[in-house]
């Protein structure tokens, strides 16, 4: 799907009522099972989240999100401690089939619009926080990354929310707690076997005759760099000298750096994720209003899409793929080439998922200290680290 819309948007406000979602309940499970492979998971620290909901906390949930099917799992978690939530979804997910987008809202879902800033869903986040209706998630890496060891930089936004949220219920000396929620996926399948029909299909549809007699690894190095020099290729008419991931950042500079050039006065701060996001608050505003030429819509259609080139090649992490790095990181990665080539990603199992409740981090009414990084959402993803195994940036691993 699309994650990217000319269509004038319209919000999407939570559904408000208890029965749906509780019902959804008996069905997710079956759903993960079919469309994701997911046969078991595990939770841990319910207890954590079940004690804030009884003391009367508004609570906002911060999980990982490193798969598809990461709310479905947090279903799991409502569950568990009797309590539905209120999730923020990017608005591209309703604009899919009906029946998905009122199941979605009924699930607890509601729009945000990611190209600009959606003060509505700002406001609807901060009133659920406020009033301690029930738990809110935000996924605060505002994507999903597909790499499980791995996290992607926080967006901020997630504590100015939380602190909004603080300021409000201080004023009746009530708390707002979060809760860093941490989801991690295993694969206790022939990782190796399965990655391997993957990388014949994509090497047929490359035209190269399946390399079975290779190693993994270096079948996988072989088809990781095949696929970027086509698009050095496509952007450069040649490719770059150095190692993969010496070429994967140079070649998104490549792409964006024109871009900037002419919508957002060169501003090239940031990740790549935050660089597109900028540039798609740019090109869009005048698409939606439907005024201009033809030639025009789909020359900015072809900018959007070369900025989600860059974006996609953003989620090709430097050094995750080594010769002794984990098989799921290998399984992980031929996932999102599949994506990124097809749309689509095959579904593999069986899929085991933990899921590990943080400790309460009492929101401050103010920020502390300013710096480089925001106190809170430092917080958040130091607990997110250590629960998931992840080293701080820069440690040795």
């Amino acid at each position: 799907m699309n994650v990217v819309s000319d269509k004038p948007y319209v919000p999407v406000p939570p559904y408000r009522g208890t029965l749906w979602p509780r019902a959804m309940y008996h069905y997710v499970p079956r759903y993960l099972r079919l469309r994701y492979g997911v046969t078991n998971i595990e939770i841990a620290g319910a207890e954590k989240l079940r004690a804030s909901i009884d003391a009367g906390h508004g609570v906002l949930l911060t999980p990982n999100h490193c798969r598809d099917e990461d709310p479905f799992i947090l279903g799991m978690l409502a569950k568990e401690v009797g309590q539905p939530f209120f999730v923020v979804a990017s608005a591209h997910l309703f604009m899919g089939n009906k029946l998905q987008a009122f199941l979605l809202r009924r699930a607890g879902a509601f729009s945000i619009y990611r190209e600009g800033m959606d003060k509505q869903a700002v406001q609807t986040s901060i009133e659920i926080i406020e009033t301690a209706q029930r738990p809110l998630v935000i996924f605060p890496e505002g994507h999903i990354s597909r790499t499980n060891d791995r996290l992607t930089p926080m967006l901020e936004g997630t504590a100015l929310i939380a602190r909004q949220a603080a300021k409000k219920r201080a004023k009746e000396n009530k708390t707002v707690v979060v809760h860093p929620v941490a989801t991690r996926y295993s694969f206790p399948f022939d990782v190796e076997a399965a990655a391997a029909r993957m990388l014949d299909e994509i090497e047929t549809r490359l035209t190269w005759p399946p390399s079975r007699e290779c190693a993994l690894f270096e079948r996988f190095k072989r088809v990781a760099t095949g696929l970027l020099a086509l698009k050095e290729l496509q952007y450069l008419g040649d490719t770059q000298e150095g190692t993969v991931n010496e070429r994967v950042p140079r070649l998104i500079d490549v792409i964006l750096r024109p871009l900037e050039a002419e919508w957002v006065n060169g501003n090239a701060e940031g990740h790549a994720v935050a660089r597109v996001k900028r540039l798609r608050a740019a090109i869009l505003p005048d698409m939606i209003r439907g005024e201009l030429p033809e030639a025009e819509t789909v020359r900015r259609w072809r900018l959007l899409e070369d900025a989600n080139l860059a974006q996609q090649l953003y989620h090709y992490p430097p050094g995750y793929i080594t010769e002794d790095a984990p098989k799921n990181r290998i399984i992980e990665t031929v996932e999102r080439f599949e994506e990124d080539l097809t749309g689509k990603v095959t579904v593999h199992g069986p899929v085991e998922a933990k899921i590990t409740v943080g400790d309460a981090i009492e929101v401050s009414t103010s920020r502390e200290a300013r710096g480089e990084s925001d106190p809170l959402m430092a917080a958040i993803e130091g607990q997110l680290r250590a629960m998931l195994g992840i080293p701080a940036e820069g440690a040795a691993t």
